[in-house]
């Protein structure tokens, strides 16, 4: 797999050359090694182990249903009353982030409703903070810590 813009952790693998499969800590459970699910584990360490989100609050693969159509929110993070504050949308480091991207997280937000969307290829990595008052969102510098966002 390429290297990321994103600190290295304690990388587990399994699986065989053919499938192999990369340890997801919040799922609990080995899961097929696709460039996107390398950003995914690689942004979700990165989130715990360097900004101090806490991993009981984070969630990969969030069902979401809107009329008869099923999606799945890449990551999400909860506050401690379970209120959805955060949607991360991931996409393989091949892929641009593009504003069809943010489109996309955006979409899932209709239903969440929370306070920052995060895109990320693994390399390129972009954060926007949504003000519901004025109906508008602005990016931020970097990915903030926890502590600033809470």
């Amino acid at each position: 797999m390429i290297r990321l813009n994103l600190p290295s952790f304690e990388i587990k693998l399994s699986g065989t050359r053919e499938h192999p499969v990369i340890f997801d800590v919040l799922r609990r459970r080995y899961v097929s090694l696709t460039p996107e699910e390398w950003v995914r584990q690689h942004f979700i360490h990165y989130l715990i182990d360097h900004k101090g989100y806490p991993a009981s609050l984070l969630a990969n693969e969030v069902a979401l249903t809107v009329g008869d159509k099923q999606l799945r929110a890449d990551s999400v993070l909860y506050d401690t009353h379970l209120c959805p504050r955060m949607i991360i949308e991931y996409k393989a480091p091949s892929v641009a982030i593009t504003p069809k991207v943010f489109d996309q997280a955006m979409a899932y937000n209709t239903l969440l409703h929370v306070d920052y969307v995060i895109v990320s290829n693994g390399l390129e990595h972009y954060c926007c903070h949504i003000d519901y008052e004025t109906r508008q969102y602005a990016f931020v510098k970097g990915i903030p810590d926890y502590q600033d966002i809470t």
